[in-house]
């Protein structure tokens, strides 16, 4: 019988040498190198009149200065759009330094390559750049009223216009015997990553190679897009991502402009180059997310079961679409989460602004559908007077109906169909968790104290483990070391000890013998990339898969060695022993030296192995043609089509009756990623995607004034959560397996923060007594949102739910 590695808690094993200091970041590597510095637009929207770097050309220690005009004809051509969309039609990229114009602030203009960072900064500062300031546009609004175009070539600054239905919901809506309008936003925000972007390049010029490193999600996407770009052999290039302090999604791009660039000097000045992102240029040149305007039409019955459900939404994608729209799709098939409307109609814009182009950020469209869907439960709930679980749960999908497939299209083109869930227990648990059928004496207790509490609810479905491959290698040292490698990066998940417990079970060793490689292109050439909650369930199954290929490979070789049959044979802590007859064994390493007929005794092992040298046909060639020397395996997981994971989150607030501060008391999750590999990690996941939520919830928003400046871009004045605002997290999990994949998994990376903006915000109008339309939200715009309540102008819940007072007697406002 194999070790049972899954469910262990295994300690992290790369945690201690992170947290001792022992980690190789980017900027850990290079000191040889000459380091690049850029000059980035100061507008958001401007032609590029001159550029003057004559007081910057002198100064010593500077290598090189380029613009656009110096680049060679690929490196000079538009960078690539990299998923193309039949919707997107005024897809638009930017350059690697601008052409002719600058569409946001930020954009790099001019690179400088110098001694050191230092040498390379003072230069770009000499270096002068003329603009002609063209209009801005700034915000959904102005880009849907379209008096102004971010592109001249774009009408009504629309790049894509989508729609899917499924069923009538004209016929619905005027059918239905119910029917809510709802408006809503979610403004812009960021990822925040502890480590910025970065690339370290050197040029080997004696074999024609190059080699970079890069701070990101995926390797061998740059790796591709690099040699594209610098006309390279595929071949003729590595890209390695070494240790990466976080990536939340902005480091999924291939290439950024400074990948290529970096490598492209390198290259040219036969000599290393580094360049590594400061926060600042964090801020204004990387990607942002989240920003849309909804508009949500929702018919449904007296029990409040959705009859109709009709969706408009407008996109912020920023500048560019390098990335296409892959945010709204997931927005507008995703907003459904564990339900079943009736019939159901999603139409969206997605808009061109002069600001930070928008790639997906941990959730990737999810947060802001959640948000529609949840609050639209919630104003059907209020509507009716009726429990807001109820009328979830009158609204899910049941067990019997899995696999249940909605009709509409995923983001990768294929159905969306979930696999698997059972939506009923999974409130079951989080009600008896939070205490959801007592809540009504713990509000009636805060009141008599003069304190308001409010208790919110979200649901959500997450599309997860999305393809199209990934790959694993497996190999087995004479020493009994087992190497693991696969293409995907790590930025933080905990993919070292993860797949080390996948592969200690598949085989049969000890998880401390087996030691991961990911994000190394000369290890595993070809991979996708970390993205989407889809390591666990694409690595996870390829690494399983070439594993299962090694035991049976070992347990062949094996049954030869010791004459019996391999059904007699089991694996246990890497030796290979006879069922019943503990004296007649075997070990992986001798195994490996058995399997590469060498027959050289360079180890204890190969020694070993001599014993077992009769027992071979001498009439068979030592390796057989359908064989490969070495004990080693290699496969691909390719999968039909996404698993999805759910959850759902419930949170107790507490909005201070005077200044309007808002506090999460309690935070409780039910979560079911199937069957866990590790359920330290998953609760580490969990939690630090709640954070990131509450972040998004209640502080971090991207504030750009009329000229597109954007007016908070460092952490003095974007407002990230401390541990004292994130709320100790309950969790709870359910584990559906999926009958998708070998190990019944589901991913787990982003579901934490899904949820959390629409929590808090129905919390937050549970206890005020009115709807919140609007997240992130801050203490101020709470503040104005009870002046206004009180003047009237803000309608009251129909239905306070639960309440024995009036929040308005609490609210220290005088009524107008």
């Amino acid at each position: 019988m194999t070790t049972r590695m899954f469910g262990a808690p295994v300690k992290r094993r790369e945690d201690p040498r992170l947290v001792t200091g022992q980690g190789r970041y980017l900027d850990d590597l290079g000191h040889d190198a000459l380091e690049a510095a850029f000059v980035r637009s100061p507008h958001a929207h401007a032609r590029i009149v001159d550029v003057d770097a004559s007081e910057a050309v002198d100064i010593e220690g500077v290598v090189g200065i380029y613009t656009w005009e110096d680049l060679p004809e690929r490196m000079a051509d538009p960078l690539p759009l990299l998923i193309p969309h039949p919707t997107l039609t005024h897809g638009r990229t930017g350059y690697a330094l601008a052409k002719d114009e600058v569409n946001h602030v930020g954009e790099a203009v001019v690179m400088v390559v110098a001694r050191d960072r230092y040498i390379a900064e003072d230069a770009a500062q000499r270096i002068v750049v003329t603009y002609d300031r063209l209009p801005v546009v700034v915000g959904l609004e102005q880009a849907r009223a379209a008096t102004e175009l971010v592109h001249e070539d774009v009408p009504g600054n629309v790049a894509a216009h989508m729609v899917q239905e499924v069923g009538d919901v004209e016929r619905a809506l005027a059918s239905s015997v119910n029917r809510l309008t709802l408006d809503l936003e979610v403004e812009r925000s960021a990822s925040m990553p502890m480590e910025g972007k970065g690339v370290y390049a050197r040029w080997d010029d004696e074999r024609g190679e190059l080699r970079l490193w890069s701070s990101t999600q995926t390797s061998t996407g740059v790796r591709a897009a690099v040699a594209a770009r610098l006309g390279l052999p595929l071949a003729k290039v590595e890209c390695i991502a070494p240790d990466v302090g976080g990536g939340f999604g902005v480091k999924i791009m291939h290439p950024w402009p400074e990948e290529v660039l970096v490598s492209w000097t390198a290259r040219m000045l036969g000599h290393p180059v580094k360049w590594t992102e400061d926060r600042r240029e964090h801020f204004i040149s990387s990607a942002h997310e989240r920003g849309q305007l909804q508009h949500v039409e929702v018919g449904f019955d007296e029990r409040g079961v959705v009859t109709a459900l009709d969706v408009k939404f407008w996109h912020d994608n920023g500048a560019y679409t390098p990335y296409g729209i892959i945010v709204p799709i997931i927005t507008s098939t995703q907003l459904l989460g564990p339900y079943k409307p009736g019939a159901y109609r999603c139409e969206f814009w997605s808009l061109y602004t002069n600001t930070v182009i928008v790639t997906p950020y941990r959730g990737a469209g999810r947060p802001q559908g959640c948000f529609l869907m949840e609050r639209t439960m919630d104003a059907i709930a209020d509507h009716l007077g009726l429990d807001r679980a109820e009328v979830r749960s009158r609204n899910f999908i049941l067990p019997d109906e899995m696999p249940y497939d909605h009709g509409l299209l995923f983001q990768d083109g294929r159905p969306l169909k979930y696999d698997s869930g059972d939506f009923p227990a999974s409130l079951d648990k989080l009600k008896a968790l939070v205490g959801w059928d007592d809540f009504a004496d713990y509000r009636a207790k805060a009141e008599a104290e003069g304190r308001r509490v409010g208790l919110g609810i979200g649901c959500y479905v997450e599309g997860t483990g999305v393809g199209p491959y990934e790959g694993g290698h497996v190999q087995v040292e004479t020493s009994g070391r087992v190497n693991v490698s696969t293409g995907l990066t790590s930025q933080g998940q905990g993919h070292e000890t993860a797949f080390a417990q996948v592969v200690a079970q598949e085989l049969g060793v000890r998880v401390e013998d087996v030691h991961v490689t990911t994000g190394d292109t000369r290890k595993m050439p070809y991979a996708v990339g970390t993205f989407a909650s889809r390591a666990a369930v694409m690595s996870g199954n390829a690494v399983a898969l070439a594993a299962r290929a090694v035991r049976a490979k070992a347990l062949r070789i094996a049954a030869e060695a010791l004459e019996v049959s391999v059904d007699d044979l089991d694996i246990v802590d890497g030796e290979v022993s006879v069922k019943g007859a503990p004296g007649q064994s075997i070990s992986l390493g001798t195994i490996s030296v058995l399997s590469n007929p060498l027959r050289y005794a360079f180890d204890e092992a190969a020694r070993a192995a001599t014993q077992f040298a009769g027992t071979f046909d001498p009439d068979k060639p030592p390796v057989a043609d359908d064989d490969e020397p070495g004990l080693e395996g290699k496969d691909f997981y390719s999968p039909t089509q996404a698993t999805f994971a759910n959850g759902m989150h419930a949170a107790i607030v507490e909005t201070d009756p005077v200044t309007a501060e808002i506090k999460i008391l309690r935070y409780c999750v039910i979560h079911d990623c199937g069957p866990m590999i590790n359920p330290m990690i998953v609760e580490g996941q969990v939690h630090g995607g709640v954070a990131q939520g509450v972040g998004g919830a209640l502080y971090e928003r991207m504030v750009y004034d009329e000229g597109g400046q954007l007016l908070n871009a460092s952490f003095m004045d974007f407002l990230l959560p401390y541990a004292s605002e994130v709320p100790h997290v309950e969790t709870d999990h359910l584990e559906t397996p999926s009958p998708l994949n070998p190990l019944g998994i589901k991913g787990a990376g982003e579901a934490g923060c899904i949820p959390v903006t629409a929590v808090i915000a129905s919390a937050i109008s549970d206890a005020e007594g009115f709807p919140i339309t609007s997240m992130p939200i801050s203490p101020a715009e709470l503040w104005d949102l009870r002046r206004r309540h009180s003047a009237g102008d803000l309608p009251s819940l129909r239905h306070p739910h639960t309440r024995t007072s009036a929040p308005a007697e609490l609210s220290g406002i005088p009524k107008e």
